[in-house]
């Protein structure tokens, strides 16, 4: 499922979304959601929040959300919520802030976040917020750049971008930045071009943008597309593959390179920013 998402997104962007058939994916999306109301990845597996929010996204992008069974999914995510304010990502009861992004996300495309206690749920993500300004999955853990951008996300749908400590949020995000060009998702990491996407985004919520150099990072991503099939991968000479080019394109969307070509993209949904204006959707943005 969330591969279908990468390469919808990622053919919407680039103006070649009717390369893929709508019928075949509708047919896809309604095989797929259980009983419960929620997603599964693919055939025969069990639903998880990570799958609905993909098949919203996907349902929204084609606007055919009448051909799924909305009531039922949203139930289905209400029911995920902890006591804490937390959410489990499906049954088994997973924890991370994640899934507390993939829950507001996906309510807030289905026009349902009153169905949660959001004050219990923005007290749990800042509970995740750490002395360097980054969050972690749960409380008391590593900040990375993939969680900050799932919980500032999750603050900008819920409108309370002002609880982050932006100038110290921004420093840890700019610093991933290395000499390449290219971004890590943590300090001692290699680059990888999918943080052209958590961070910049990340970065874009913030409105820190300008903190890093966007031409070396145009450089590095334009470094890591394969010259036989296209595709981008994680770093220069790596095998390509969906995620690696949506995200490379969703980079240089956020960094304003080759608008031309490719459309805007909305920096906390992570789909062209035509879809969210037409479902009248307005996260918040510093």
């Amino acid at each position: 499922m969330s591969g279908l998402y990468w390469s919808v997104t990622f053919l919407d962007l680039v103006n070649s979304l009717e390369k893929l058939n709508k019928d075949d994916i509708v047919a896809y999306l309604k095989r797929n959601q259980h009983s419960s109301g929620g997603f599964s990845p693919c055939d025969g597996h069990d639903p998880h929040l990570l799958y609905s929010l993909s098949a919203i996204q996907i349902a929204v992008t084609f606007d055919v959300l009448n051909e799924i069974e909305c009531d039922k999914l949203i139930d289905y995510i209400v029911a995920l919520q902890k006591e804490d304010g937390s959410f489990a990502g499906d049954c088994w009861g997973e924890i991370d802030t994640r899934f507390s992004f993939c829950a507001v996300a996906a309510l807030s495309l289905l026009k349902a976040l009153d169905r949660i206690d959001q004050e219990k749920a923005v007290s749990f993500v800042i509970s995740c917020m750490n002395y360097d300004g980054g969050f972690g999955c749960l409380p008391g853990t590593e900040s990375h750049a993939g969680q900050i951008y799932c919980c500032v996300g999750f603050l900008s749908i819920l409108n309370r971008l002002h609880m982050i400590n932006v100038d110290l949020l921004g420093w840890w995000l700019s610093e991933r930045q290395l000499p390449s060009g290219g971004l890590n998702g943590r300090p001692e990491k290699l680059q990888d071009v999918c943080y052209s996407w958590w961070v910049i985004a990340s970065l874009k919520m913030i409105g820190k943008l300008e903190w890093i150099d966007m031409e070396k990072l145009r450089d590095y991503i334009i470094s890591c597309q394969d010259e036989e099939t296209g595709g981008f991968s994680d770093r220069p000479g790596n095998m390509p593959d969906p995620f690696h080019t949506l995200f490379a394109f969703t980079g240089l969307s956020l960094i304003k390179s080759y608008p031309e070509k490719i459309k805007e993209v909305n920096p906390v949904f992570c789909m062209p920013q035509y879809v969210i204006d037409r479902i009248g959707v307005k996260p918040q943005l510093l």
